[in-house]
């Protein structure tokens, strides 16, 4: 497995188990259908976008460097380059939630109305391209070698998915220099108490520097979410009516269609088989032949979408995602034959789930039929 589908096993593995000791020590219900939003919240696009992001830096590392680093010690250009970083997010967070644009990208990250990991994997398909003038741009400009900004990005980007764990209480003096999960679950309060505080993403230095730092006060709980969120599961809606909204078009009645009932467990089975075809199609990067990369791509794009359509209980959800499995299936064997064993496990465990999740709906929705009916 290379190491950048590695990551996203573990990603998996920690948020299972945040959410298993929940459930276990705590007695908290899971809240499938928010955690499998957040899963599988179109990181195939993500991961498009960020491969655009990293091909934008490389472009203006070798076209357009200005060679301010070139002969700083390298622990020196490690500094500049974290610190310069976390500089560089902290005011794109920020401008996030000031301008209506930038907050139409980022408000699908906020919707989430239960703080644990699987939030910090929640993000805009377009969270990418909006980091370009704040990080990538002036970074490459600066010199930060190719290496060390994607070392960088990856610790920061570590750092945040760990301050969204719901666990972590306190965590004593780090409270006062870090960006920890104390702090930051503070940023995700929408009462007024909070909203609009807290936009570090490692270090504390700047929200305090700038005056947006607050401390979760006593006796005043959090409250997570935002005051309207978006009435869908599926992240087409979940990144695209926000956008709707502030172009001022006119935005479609999600609760107007007739839903069906499609039980938890195989909202929550499907994202997590899912999830693990994302990390197959990662592990897969540059090894795809000749059209098999964009092909495996449109039908991940495809499956997300299905997903959460049937999330949101509509029958062409249901419907797609049994097409676009045995799709899947099918075309797989044309590229590596069946000399893939990984691909084709994970495909023949999407293609049986979505048979089950079929014939599952449909027997949930005669059975309310006939009680309807008697």
């Amino acid at each position: 497995m290379n190491a950048m589908a590695l990551p996203l096993l573990i990603t998996l593995a920690c948020v299972l188990l945040e959410l298993g000791y929940s459930r276990v020590r705590r007695g908290l219900a899971i809240p499938w259908r928010d955690v499998i939003l957040n899963l599988d919240s179109g990181h195939i696009l993500m991961w498009f976008f960020r491969g655009i992001e990293v091909a934008v830096f490389a472009w203006i590392l070798a076209h357009v460097n200005l060679h301010w680093l070139d002969r700083w010690h390298p622990a020196a250009v490690w500094i500049f380059a974290i610190l310069a970083w976390d500089l560089g997010f902290y005011w794109m967070h920020r401008l996030h939630h000031s301008f209506g644009v930038l907050w139409s990208v980022h408000v699908v990250h906020h919707e989430g109305e239960h703080f644990n990991l699987s939030l910090g994997i929640r993000n805009s398909w377009y969270s990418s391209l909006t980091t370009l003038p704040f990080t990538t741009i002036p970074l490459a400009l600066a010199g930060v070698p190719l290496d060390i900004f994607i070392a960088v990005s990856t610790l920061h980007y570590t750092v945040q998915f760990y301050n969204h764990n719901g666990i972590v209480g306190r965590s004593g003096l780090l409270d006062r220099f870090l960006v920890t999960p104390a702090n930051h679950r503070v940023h995700h309060g929408h009462n007024a108490e909070y909203r609009d505080r807290n936009f570090g993403g490692t270090f504390l230095i700047w929200d305090k520097l700038f005056g947006t730092f607050q401390r979760e006060l006593p006796g005043v709980p959090i409250q997570y979410g935002i005051a309207t969120p978006t009435d869908s599961t599926n992240p087409f809606w979940a990144n695209t009516v926000p956008l709707l909204r502030y172009a001022g078009l006119r935005v479609p009645r999600l609760t107007s269609v007739r839903r069906l009932s499609v039980p938890d467990a195989v909202i929550a089975s499907g994202g997590v088989i899912l999830f693990g075809v994302v990390t197959y199609y990662v592990h897969r990067n540059g090894t795809w032949p000749e059209f098999g990369q964009p092909t495996f791509f449109a039908l991940i794009f495809a499956a997300t979408l299905a997903l959460g359509g049937m999330s949101d209980g509509r029958l062409w959800g249901v419907a797609s995602w049994v097409v676009i499995a045995a799709l899947s299936l099918a075309i797989m064997p044309l590229y590596f034959g069946l000399r893939d064993p990984l691909g084709l496990s994970l495909l023949g465990a999407l293609l049986v789930h979505s048979v089950v999740a079929a014939i599952v709906t449909l027997r949930v929705r005669e059975k309310a039929s006939s009680y309807v009916q008697t």
